[in-house]
């Protein structure tokens, strides 16, 4: 069923020793705000994450877990055969397929793109564009001609860490490639710096709107898979040199009765122990209470809490066990069972 009610996301996680997402104008050190001391990951890393996740299913994953789609979901920004691929050739591709999927005649993409059929080909095709929107040009050039637009009815803040964070001091490094000719850039190898967080626990907050849902055709079933995406992307995608260390610790999600409430960003709820000289996940003392207070209090208007905690972070489980005797445990998911069925039917 497509969506028709509101959620709001609160997602946490870690890094350590790593670099969550460099800054390619500043010698790509972590995003900072420097007067805060606070550590930044844009929500374009996060969606990235998501989406090379996807890439990487094939069609068993897509159709015989829990969410059983009817058939392989694909994602409108990717690379093809290692290359980066325009806007225009992804979407000239995209018109290929659907002629060949419908039979339908052959025409130009620009006319076909004004097919309503068309339309509703993508986006029951398309998983990351019933969540987070595009624009897709249409037209003879790039940024010429008119655009297929769609804004996503799930959307992601900046993250940033609850805690001031410490830099690393960087050390230059190189590094040499087999195989350069005599002459050829490259040939006495690259320099460049290496730039890393001691410790970041970060927090990202989302939200899910019913009303642009309608646009997109969001499912139920696609928020579900989102959660689970969110989990597991982070451990199973963030493998570079540069990006591993990162870990998720908490997954919320609160769905309201009607397609007209949000309650704002969860993170200002959020009270942590001490927010300088962290560095790993036993140094976090994470109080949920203000949270579950807050919520406790607009009870009423909450149809869910969608609940996951890593099992080695303490204090998500202490709001699991919160949201249960506050908002009655009828009300409250716990995804730690589904994770756990889900990986045994891997």
């Amino acid at each position: 069923m497509t969506v028709t009610r509101n959620s709001e996301i609160l997602f946490l996680y870690d890094a350590r020793l790593c670099n969550p997402n460099g800054d390619p104008d500043e010698e790509n050190r972590p995003r900072m705000d420097y007067d805060s001391g606070r550590n930044l990951v844009s929500d374009v890393r996060l969606k990235r994450y998501l989406r090379d996740y996807w890439i990487a299913w094939d069609e068993e994953d897509w159709t015989k877990r829990p969410w059983s789609y009817p058939q392989p979901q694909d994602v409108w920004v990717r690379t093809m055969g290692g290359s980066v691929v325009s806007a225009k050739q992804r979407i000239d591709g995209l018109a290929q397929a659907f002629f060949h999927d419908t039979g339908a005649k052959k025409q130009s993409t620009k006319d076909v793109a004004k097919d309503s059929t068309f339309r509703e080909w993508l986006l029951a095709r398309l998983i990351d564009v019933r969540l987070f929107g595009a624009t897709m040009p249409i037209g003879s050039e790039e940024g010429a001609g008119s655009h297929i637009t769609y804004t996503g009815p799930v959307q992601f803040s900046w993250g940033y860490s609850l805690n001031r964070v410490e830099l690393l001091p960087s050390s230059t490094i190189t590094s040499h490639f087999a195989g350069r000719e005599r002459g050829e850039k490259g040939e006495y190898g690259t320099m460049g710096k290496d730039w890393r967080v001691k410790y970041s626990f970060l927090a990202f907050y989302g939200l899910v709107s019913a009303w642009r849902a309608r646009e997109t055709g969001l499912l139920d079933t696609d928020v579900k898979l989102l959660g689970h995406s969110l989990i597991n992307s982070l451990p199973l995608i963030a493998t570079s040199r540069s990006k591993i260390g990162q870990t998720p610790r908490l997954y919320l999600r609160i769905e309201y009765k009607d397609d007209a409430t949000f309650l704002g960003d969860f993170r200002t709820r959020l009270r942590l122990g001490k927010d300088e000289g962290l560095e790993s996940n036993a140094d976090v003392s994470l109080d949920f209470g203000p949270l579950v207070e807050w919520l406790k209090g607009h009870q009423d208007a909450i149809q869910w809490a969608v609940v996951w905690a890593h099992d080695e972070f303490g204090p998500g489980a202490a709001l699991a066990t919160g949201l249960k005797e506050e908002l009655g445990e009828d009300v409250v998911q716990d995804l730690n069972d589904l994770m756990k069925k889900i990986r045994a039917s891997s």
